[in-house]
């Protein structure tokens, strides 16, 4: 079967003409209803790359969504965020949600603190499927912050346009990271649910000899989640990265092999994947300060 063709858009007015709408009001920005940009037949399934970032409102959804390695109802809406370069799929449909996109280039921000800051929103590097979720009352908030951008793109554009325009997307990445963390807090037992699965993943990883050390894309391909999302959800609820994760999860492993094993640290070392004995030394130590093999004197004192 033929793969959809990939369509590049490098301007927010290229991609409103493909959806057959208007020219955006401001040439680095626009926000769109989804009722307005239904995709026709030809459009649908059709795969989009944009140049520039995306962050879709759902006001209304009907049904579930996927969540981390669940389904949930997303009956009060949400967001989700898009980085520039990444693939967007165009639906067959808009019946189910109601909503906006919210489109601005890079252009916009560039010389703004906020060019540089944006990277520090971790979100626009998750999965679709890891979408935001929104209480009643913080749609509230959302949707007052998307009206703010629609009046102002509606206002004569002057010299003060881009200033208002790049704090109330500042305003809005703020709440949507506030947003972010409660939601980690609040789904407390999904979350759990997934760390179970990864520490059952590791476990039986560190039980057989490794070719390399298990990575952190490898961990958040098994749990079925973005690397990005399971480092933020693991910040969140127990202070560490992944990669510090599988760190704490390999040493706990060594320890079992030091204390009841007859194997070398060497061996240890090439069983839990490092290429170098001295590398697994030097984590051991930093994690425990002990070396190995003080670690294994003192079972044996």
């Amino acid at each position: 079967m033929k793969a959809p063709q990939t369509h590049v858009f490098k301007t927010i007015t290229e991609l409103l003409e493909y959806l057959k709408q208007p020219k955006p009001l401001h040439p680095l920005i626009a926000l769109v209803s989804y009722q307005a940009t239904a995709p026709d037949l030809e459009q649908a399934g059709a795969v989009l790359m944009l140049d520039f970032y995306k962050i879709s409102f759902k006001t209304r959804f009907n049904g579930q969504v996927r969540y981390g390695p669940g389904y949930y109802d997303f009956q009060e809406g949400g967001l989700a965020f898009l980085a520039p370069h990444q693939l967007v799929t165009m639906t067959a449909s808009t019946d189910s949600y109601e909503g906006f996109a919210l489109y601005f280039h890079p252009d916009l921000i560039r010389t703004y603190p906020l060019g540089k800051t944006i990277r520090q929103y971790h979100f626009f590097s998750y999965d679709v499927s890891e979408a935001l979720f929104l209480s009643a009352s913080e749609k509230e908030v959302i949707t007052s912050l998307f009206d703010s951008i629609q009046r102002e793109l509606h206002t004569n554009i002057d010299a003060f346009s881009q200033d208002v325009l790049v704090s109330q997307l500042e305003l809005l990445l703020h709440h949507s990271n506030r947003y972010y963390n409660r939601q980690f807090l609040t789904r407390k037992a999904v979350h759990h649910d997934l760390i179970n699965t990864m520490d059952a993943y590791l476990i039986s990883r560190f039980s057989q000899p490794l070719n390399g050390i298990p990575t952190v894309q490898e961990v958040a391909d098994h749990v079925k989640v973005s690397p990005r999302y399971l480092t933020d959800m693991l910040k969140t609820l127990r202070g560490l990265s992944t990669q510090q994760y599988i760190h704490n999860q390999l040493i706990e492993a060594a320890k079992t092999y030091l204390s009841t094993s007859g194997l070398t640290v060497a061996e240890i070392a090439y069983h839990l994947g490092f290429e170098h004995p001295q590398s697994f030394s030097k984590l051991f130590k930093s994690k425990t300060r002990l070396s190995p093999v003080a670690f294994r004197q003192s079972f044996r004192d």
